[in-house]
């Protein structure tokens, strides 16, 4: 395999790029601003990296993983532990997307319950499901682990119920998940949850033992150290602009240049809507928001004081953690379509305010968004394009453990072991109706419903 051995920053990136013959002939636009990082509480605190440089020259390698983010990660990590040859290629750098800007919770499940799965899929697809739930977070474990990954990570995640409803519905969910051999998690009564977060908000919860928190960029910096250890290839500035089939190999051309090789596995999720128009109508780019208040100090420990992250249990939740720097990292909010509104502190900070009135008056130090891949049926989609291109996208906010473990199950079928893959490939996927024109609205008019069952209790 051939590759550029030198090294550049973004910007120099871009600058000498623009002298080079463009292979982009589709007019596919670039999504980020140079590569940089969004001005985030994550990015200025995040490890140093190396700056990769951009695909400019045609190689040949056995594998070749589109996005840089936790799904293409995770996937040629596992196919570097079993010894493939392996280039990744990242539109901006590496984690730049939603892995590098969420909330760095790690939520074992699904965003479909095991119960919507069982009534939209049957029994055996929700048996199949409920085993490998927990398997993210195990993952990204001993990736920390081995890897020895500098990401602050801390243990424990609480479901929160805001009512007796919800708190029945988490009742059910709990006994479910008890059937699936998830012994990890607990109820919380009113009481037992005020030990964790000091707020009058919660009825009661479920604490999950398995679950955790931690910096979600250097995770994805972490995993990219490890790739790169191991023998894989980064390109990072590296826009893939169309994607050619042949019955003996898949060439994937980017920008600049060109990657021949054996096997390609796409994990854009939704920025590669116009690259692959097969893939369009599957996902729809959704924004979320964070804020991060200035370092709380003490306050933050009466708050949080077993340092647990939080989430409630709407449809259009609030999430919550302690960075290790003891500032409060609040998200929530949802924007169909992807776009960002106008004043992130202005839209999240009131839902902060509301679980712990003394932050009303604490500086916001950062306030930032990122968009994940909503699938209509909420749960995650695997497959093929092509004998020899495989996919995998729409983890639908849950994407921390789900990514990690689908880049598991590609590279597991990659390497023959096709049993999951083949059983997530199964699953029907579920157009938006009205298709691209009306699924915005649509989705809209669905939230608007599920944010009046949140606040009615129905």
């Amino acid at each position: 395999m051939s590759n550029s051995s030198s090294n550049s920053n973004p910007s120099s990136n871009m600058a000498t790029n623009q002298n080079l013959s463009s292979n982009n002939t589709r007019n596919i636009p670039h999504y980020s601003d140079k590569g940089q990082y969004p001005d985030s509480y994550y990015a200025a605190s995040r490890n140093p990296k190396p700056d990769r440089p951009t695909l400019k020259n045609d190689i040949q390698v056995e594998i070749c993983v589109v996005g840089g983010g936790y799904s293409g990660l995770s996937t040629a990590l596992h196919l570097i532990e079993t010894d493939h040859e392996v280039v990744v290629l990242e539109g901006a750098q590496i984690g730049w997307g939603a892995s590098g800007r969420n909330g760095g919770q790690i939520v074992n499940g699904l965003n479909a319950s095991l119960q919507k799965i069982k009534k939209s899929y049957g029994q055996e697809n929700a048996d199949f499901v409920g085993q490998l739930v927990t398997r993210g977070g195990k993952i990204i474990r001993r990736f920390v682990r081995d890897y020895d990954i500098s990401c602050d990570l801390k243990e424990k995640n609480i479901f929160a119920a805001l009512n007796n409803g919800q708190l029945k519905d988490l009742q059910e969910t709990h006994a479910l998940w008890e059937s699936h051999g998830m012994h990890d998690r607990e109820m919380l009564d009113k009481h037992g949850i005020q030990e964790h977060i000091k707020s009058d908000a919660y009825v009661g919860g479920v604490i999950d033992h398995s679950g955790g928190h931690f910096h979600p960029l250097n995770l994805a910096l972490g995993e990219a150290a490890a790739i790169e250890q191991g023998g894989g290839t980064i390109y990072e500035n590296t826009l893939v602009v169309d994607i050619e089939y042949a019955d003996d190999a898949i060439k994937v051309i980017t920008e600049f240049g060109t990657v021949t090789c054996k096997q390609a596995v796409l994990c854009g999720n939704a920025y590669l809507n116009k690259v692959i128009p097969k893939l369009t109508d599957r996902v729809m780019p959704v924004s979320t928001q964070i804020i991060a208040t200035e370092p709380l100090g003490d306050l933050a420990d009466q708050l949080l004081p077993t340092d647990v992250c939080v989430e409630d249990v709407r449809y259009i939740l609030d999430y919550y953690r302690l960075s290790a720097d003891k500032r409060m990292l609040f998200g929530g909010g949802t924007v169909y379509g992807g776009q960002d509104p106008a004043d992130i502190t202005a839209k999240i900070r009131p839902n902060m305010n509301k679980i712990f009135p003394e932050l009303r008056d604490v500086k916001i130090d950062y306030a930032w968004s990122g968009n994940f891949a909503l699938s209509f049926s909420r749960v995650p989609q695997m497959g093929k394009l092509h004998e020899r291109v495989y996919f995998a996208h729409g983890y639908s906010g849950h994407g921390v453990t789900g990514s990690h473990l689908f880049g598991q199950i590609l590279a597991d079928a990659i390497n023959g072991k096709t049993k999951e893959f083949d059983a997530f490939a199964q699953i029907p996927w579920i157009p938006f109706p009205g298709g691209r024109a009306l699924r915005v609205p649509y989705s809209v008019m669905g939230s608007w419903w599920y944010a009046l069952k949140d606040t009615t209790g129905m």
